[in-house]
């Protein structure tokens, strides 16, 4: 495994000494490496949800170059993605 030295500000520094003496963690090594792989699943996640955000738009534009439209009004199409994606 690879060592390297990092400077961290007062707060951030405090915060993992307090994981550490808290137990959750064994050393400091374990709560920089916890927050990296969390910020590796937030990129990853982030690098999905642009794919397909990317794929949608396509097919969009396909839809629109080919003269298919929707007669949804934005407040329709927002109300259905509150509905099926946010429960409301």
């Amino acid at each position: 495994m690879a060592t390297m030295n990092v400077s961290l500000p007062t707060d951030m520094a405090q915060f993992v000494e307090d994981e550490v003496e808290g137990g959750g963690y064994a050393s400091s090594s374990e709560v920089v490496r916890e927050a990296l792989r969390l910020l590796q699943r937030d990129k990853a996640l982030e690098a999905e949800r642009l794919a397909i955000l990317r794929r949608e738009i396509g097919i969009g534009l396909a839809d629109a170059a080919a003269g298919r439209f929707s007669q949804k009004s934005v407040k329709d199409i927002a109300d259905e993605v509150r509905r099926d994606h946010l429960g409301e």
